[in-house]
């Protein structure tokens, strides 16, 4: 294992906007991701052996329902054989010339203590997205499933990876939205956070609004289904405040109610 690397692992919800930060992050002259990979969304738990990808533990919204999921530095497997396994596994698909080299999956959201035992000293982008967009997001992949299973989901997940922050050295949350809405500042944040000289741009990237799962969230609300939606508000409504977030107003975020930047 090399120790003139830095190791960065990204992490969140299905939908949540991984995709996008290691997309920016790559176009960095300095950071080297996953590309062309032939796994999917080029995610780095499709290219190993080490440990069972998410879909062994379950679906998109139901995966950290499962205890055997959330992996820390007390797994059996937190040895230093993964770690040179898993780094000889990923290593191939990175630019070695390159300082700073980053890995995206989802379920690295509740998996960061686990990785920070294998890459002593590596640094965790959490990506957040409102709980009923991601919600909404990924009902078509787990139709089977209701929007308060999905909901309970986003929170489990998301309480864990709280859990889990205070064991790290090294982690920093990302609001979607405030992504989207202001993203110099963010890049910039996120740049200082991984010593990354010059400029992030997210202008050539998507980084959408949500209009059309806002509109399926005011219908649900204005239709038959009001009763339901409003249910929804008063169950998950508290929690969702915790995270910066308002159940009845998509638009809504306080990033001072999560403010996690640690190392």
């Amino acid at each position: 294992m090399p120790t003139d690397k830095r190791f960065v692992f990204i992490g969140g919800l299905h939908r949540s906007g991984t995709s996008l930060v290691h997309e920016i992050l790559k176009a960095h002259p300095e950071v080297s991701g996953f590309t062309n990979t032939g796994a999917p969304e080029d995610e780095g738990q499709h290219l190993q052996s080490v440990y069972a990808p998410s879909s062994a533990h379950g679906t998109f919204g139901t995966f950290g329902f499962d205890p055997d999921a959330h992996l820390t530095e007390e797994s059996p497997l937190a040895t230093p054989q993964s770690a040179t396994l898993l780094w000889g596994q990923w290593s191939r698909y990175w630019d070695l010339s390159r300082p700073v080299l980053i890995e995206k999956s989802p379920p690295n959201l509740i998996r960061s203590r686990f990785l920070q035992t294998l890459f002593p000293g590596a640094r965790f982008l959490m990506i957040l997205r409102h709980p009923m967009v991601v919600t909404l997001a990924i009902r078509k992949w787990a139709k089977r499933q209701s929007l308060t299973s999905l909901l309970s989901h986003w929170f489990a997940c998301h309480e864990l990876m709280l859990l889990d922050a205070r064991r790290l050295g090294s982690v920093q949350v990302v609001y979607y939205e405030a992504l989207r809405d202001d993203p110099e500042r963010v890049l910039a944040e996120i740049a200082s956070f991984l010593n990354l000289p010059g400029q992030l741009d997210a202008s050539a990237f998507d980084v959408r609004y949500d209009k059309r799962y806002r509109e399926m969230w005011a219908s649900m609300n204005r239709g038959l289904r009001g009763p339901y939606a409003r249910y929804i508000v008063r169950r998950f409504d508290d929690q969702a405040r915790d995270f910066g977030y308002s159940m009845a107003d998509l638009d809504s975020l306080e990033e001072n109610a999560l403010k996690i930047s640690i190392g």
